[in-house]
């Protein structure tokens, strides 16, 4: 048991392409199992709409579970209510994808980041500016910031704030929901590392959404790859980046971009990814699949231990 425990987690949101037509479902997220532990950086990986971010809201109880159980330090917290409840909201945090949509245009820094101190009654008011201008500086932001808007600081700063007011808390686990895909590359390093440190000085546990292969290798403990709703390859990250056995993930660490030349053909999906309202019979990868067979079509592959890992597949 990981400090949170998601088993079989389903989220189905009801769709009605026309009037009168018959109620469809749109499945974002199928029966997903997998543990985070503590200390550690647990990274969910998978093109656009496979329902990585979901999975990061219905951990938060941002939106509400259609089936399953979402457990934190063995807790269901869908069963958390007023204290226990807000004990949870301390403990686990978020970093989302645009720090500039993240942040109250009207809100100072000084404001953004004591506003959390605040609600939890974390420090007397007497040393709230202090306590601010720390978690500033872990962060690698000055004090003379203090007074000053969203609009006023580059994207990376505006992360930087973000993180901090994350870390005001002092969170067990931050999910960090894309938190690099809208920085500049040479920003991105900066960002990573100062989340990096703060894992190894704080032992925070994170969940790392990502469809950043490069950073997630770099990053994470653990990794999950997901597809259409589904996990299909759950796996130490050095073994998986090594080792690659679904092959979807074979396709996705392929069609990564290199910096170096090789001899190795680059290997792209085939095909769009299917709607998730109109996923396919059996695998929902086996219209893209370059190793289908029969069976592929007509059967959902169980998710089973493979060579020490978690594999989606009719091909082991």
């Amino acid at each position: 048991m990981g400090i949170i425990d998601v088993v079989d987690a389903k989220k189905y949101f009801p769709v009605k392409r026309k009037s009168f037509a018959k109620q469809e479902w749109l499945k974002a997220v199928d029966g997903v199992t997998f543990s985070l532990n503590d200390g550690a950086v647990f990274a969910l990986v998978g093109e656009s709409g496979s329902g990585k971010s979901t999975v990061a809201r219905l951990i938060l109880r941002l939106v509400q579970i259609t089936s399953g159980t979402i457990l934190f330090k063995g807790k269901n917290i869908n069963e958390l209510k007023k204290d226990t409840l807000r004990r949870f909201r301390k403990s686990v945090q978020i970093i989302f994808q645009d720090p500039f949509a993240s942040l109250n245009p009207r809100m100072t820094v000084l404001d953004t980041v004591a506003e959390p101190l605040k609600i939890h009654r974390i420090v007397k008011k007497a040393e709230l500016i202090d306590k601010v201008v720390s978690l500033l500086s872990s962060v690698g932001l000055q004090s003379d910031i203090l007074n000053r808007y969203p609009h006023e600081f580059s994207g990376g700063q505006r992360q930087r704030i973000c993180i901090a007011r994350a870390l005001a808390v002092s969170p067990e686990v931050i999910i960090a929901d894309e938190p690099l895909s809208a920085l500049d590359v040479s920003i991105q390093a900066q960002i990573l590392n100062i989340l990096q440190g703060l894992q190894r000085e704080s032992n925070i546990s994170f969940l790392f959404i990502s469809h950043d292969l490069r950073v997630v290798q770099y990053f994470s403990d653990e990794i999950a790859v997901m597809y259409l709703g589904k996990i299909v390859e759950y796996s130490k990250t050095d073994e998986l980046f090594s080792n690659p056995l679904h092959p979807y993930t074979i396709e996705l660490l392929s069609s990564a971009p290199r910096i170096k030349r090789d001899t190795q053909k680059r290997q792209v999906p085939k095909g769009d990814v299917p709607s998730p309202i109109d996923i396919p019979p059996g695998c929902p990868f086996h219209p893209r699949c370059p190793k289908k067979h029969d069976l592929c079509d007509r059967v959902v592959p169980e998710l089973r231990e493979i060579s020490g890992r978690l594999i989606s597949c009719h091909s082991f």
